[in-house]
């Protein structure tokens, strides 16, 4: 139940991201339930061998380097998505940095000691 959750407040939260930020195009919110579907299964397989081979920038940057990693998975999942488009790695590296941000802050909020 967690996970369908979770990836409801990332649709959500995308979505909304898409009204603030004229860089990032989502056509709607099922195709930003997909991206958060699709967000989620390379958070699981692309994410830990982009971060293991960009762990020595990581190490010198004090784990900046991770924000852009976060970016590259997104721009990984913009190709992979029709119904949306990022304009180019600024976007989502900005569209990165708020979706984690704001994710985080409502999980939070709605999280339950379990």
């Amino acid at each position: 139940m967690r996970i369908i959750i979770n990836l409801l407040v990332t649709a959500v939260v995308a979505f909304f991201l898409t009204k603030i930020l004229s860089g990032v195009h989502i056509d709607g919110f099922s195709t930003a339930i997909v991206f958060a579907i699709v967000l989620g299964i390379l958070n699981l397989i692309v994410s830990p061998i982009l971060k293991l081979l960009g762990l020595p920038l990581t190490i010198i940057t004090l784990g900046l380097f991770s924000l852009v990693i976060n970016a590259v998975v997104i721009l990984i999942a913009d190709y992979f998505i029709d119904g949306m488009h990022i304009d180019g790695f600024w976007w989502a590296f900005i569209f990165s940095i708020a979706l984690s941000l704001i994710t985080s802050l409502v999980s939070g909020i709605f999280s339950s000691d379990d």
